[in-house]
């Protein structure tokens, strides 16, 4: 039985159809796939290399949200119109996300060839977009990889675009990055450290070590900061710089501060009491709303008083999500918990949040402090945020001192707390407790004598 030829073309436009984006009219995720698949059948007799990328749109999201999502389709649609007509009569361009295009080169046979493509493109996209009466502005990240053997699945490629895409990400935007072998050791080791960053969590295997912060004037140690840190029993020692990251972005940084917290206030609860203990909570953190429960039940437990700690967080933290961090600040600082502003001028926060958050304390970054002695605008922005904390009535701790020149200059400002290897290097708990042992006999002889 023949079907009618209305039917079979209505059962290719079908098809058609579920290859198509609706709203650019470019292929789909589905037929860029498709289109790889079928290039790499074409070329498993002679695997002539040929290059794919992953363009992901920097910054959409809060153009989304200022002009509206009307707005945001039809820049959408001229960002498809100016990627398709980029390409020559080989070449495919395809919508596989909400803000994210990739691209199929045939005829690119080099790293080089397929980075000038992917620059082109981006330079293509610069140029403002029509939104009604206004115009909106875009920049955008690549990631390129390239068939080289028959041995690599469509999957495998676009993974390491995607691998790729994540490295240009992070280096910046406008950035193209095409993919090498030492990314994928990079990917792998850091595979390793997550696994082995896992287990140590789970076994309690990471300790605080803890960094004495000082009156100035007196040089009398008045808390510590905690520090995590982590000897893997095969990896060695893992630094603080790595492990860090790679727990906040694989989701394994609410459990490692949790233990870290928790070891912290069970040796702080022996310190002298005047002393308090501070701890940083990173950008995650403050958009966890069970955060300050976390917090709140590990003092509990451990039998730490609230007002003894003090939280550090950074305004890169605050801004991720400016109404949660304030939820999370208010709570902790309704049971007496401090909270200290640390890195302060580095990140991309403004001064009007020092006056919404209401912070204790603000800490200035080691950056300023240690070209205080040669560079004269640190010195101008150190005095500057000095006299502003007077006004504002927050305590102030310089880091990074490591010279009693630094130190005197920072008094002479009027500066009352440091912090730096001057003072003391983090130390693990018994160290430190060995420390303040040292520390309060001596201050109790000097006394008596």
């Amino acid at each position: 039985m023949h079907m009618p030829f209305g039917a079979a073309l209505s059962g290719r436009e079908g098809a058609d159809m579920a290859l198509t984006d609706p709203l650019t009219g470019l292929g789909n995720h589905r037929r860029f796939f498709d289109k790889i698949d079928r290039l790499i059948a074409d070329r498993s007799d002679d695997p002539a290399p040929f290059a794919i990328g992953i363009l992901d749109l920097d910054g959409f999201k809060p153009i989304n949200d200022l002009f509206g999502h009307k707005a945001g389709d039809d820049i959408l649609v001229q960002v498809a119109m100016r990627l398709r007509a980029s390409m020559d009569g080989h070449s495919t361009v395809c919508r596989i996300g909400a803000d994210e295009f990739a691209f199929l080169y045939p005829l690119i046979f080099s790293e080089e060839a397929a980075a000038e493509k992917a620059r082109m493109l981006i330079e293509i996209l610069s140029a403002p977009y029509d939104v009604g009466e206004r115009t909106a502005r875009l920049s955008a990240s690549t990631g390129c990889s390239l068939f080289y053997s028959g041995d690599e699945t469509t999957e495998i490629l676009v993974n390491k675009a995607e691998t790729a895409l994540y490295h240009a990400k992070r280096s910046g935007r406008g950035r193209v990055v095409v993919y090498t072998r030492e990314m994928e050791e990079a990917a792998k080791r850091v595979t390793r450290i997550e696994q082995a960053l896992r287990r140590a969590v789970s076994a309690g295997e990471v300790e605080p070590h803890f960094q004495p912060i000082v009156d100035l004037g007196t040089r009398r140690t008045v808390g510590f900061e905690t520090l995590a840190r982590w000897t893997d029993r095969d990896l060695g020692p893992v630094s603080p710089a790595v492990f860090i990251p790679i727990a906040e972005e694989r989701g394994i940084i609410g459990p490692l501060s949790q233990l870290v917290l928790r070891k912290a206030a069970e040796a702080a609860r022996g310190w002298p009491k005047e002393l308090f203990l501070s701890f940083n909570l990173s950008p995650s953190q403050l958009v966890d709303q069970n955060t300050g429960l976390h917090i709140l039940s590990i003092l509990d437990r451990t039998g730490f008083d609230p007002r003894r700690l003090e939280i550090e967080i950074t305004e890169t933290g605050l801004m991720t999500d400016p109404a949660s961090a304030e939820k999370i600040v208010n709570d902790l600082r309704s049971v007496g918990i401090r909270v200290s502003l640390d890195d302060f001028g580095t990140g991309q926060s403004s001064l009007g949040r020092l006056r919404e958050f209401h912070f204790d304390k603000l800490k200035i970054d080691r950056a300023f402090v240690s070209s205080i002695l040669d560079d004269r605008p640190s010195e101008h922005i150190i005095r500057a945020i000095l006299a502003m904390c007077e006004g504002l009535g927050m305590d102030v701790v310089a880091e990074g001192i490591e010279e009693e020149a630094q130190a005197s200059r920072l008094i002479e400002f009027g500066c009352g707390g440091g912090q730096g290897f001057l003072f003391g290097k983090p130390a693990d708990a018994a160290a430190t407790l060995g420390y303040l042992r040292d520390s309060f006999r001596g201050a109790s002889r000097a006394k008596a004598v």
